[in-house]
């Protein structure tokens, strides 16, 4: 049982300490310059392409979902008449 207690706190140890040592770039910096650089760009598009595509997909839907609202209640309004 004690046995079993020490190698269960080897083997968290050795993965707490091999999380610890993968350490990643810091861009922080890169990307305040992107992000505060004056270029006319709105800030949300400043993130290049994958911003730019989900700004007109979220555009589509709005325009579309309101056009399709709008449609609904026009149908609502005037219902049809029974024969």
């Amino acid at each position: 049982m004690l046995r079993n207690l020490l190698a269960l706190r080897q083997i968290a140890r050795r993965t707490i300490s091999t999380a610890s040592r993968r350490q990643f770039e810091n861009k922080v910096s890169e990307k305040q310059k992107l992000f505060q650089e004056d270029n006319g760009i709105p800030v949300h598009l400043k993130g290049g392409m994958a911003d730019a595509l989900l700004y007109r997909a979220t555009m589509v839907l709005t325009v579309g979902g309101t056009a399709y609202a709008i449609y609904e209640l026009a149908m609502a309004s005037f219902p049809k008449k029974q024969d």
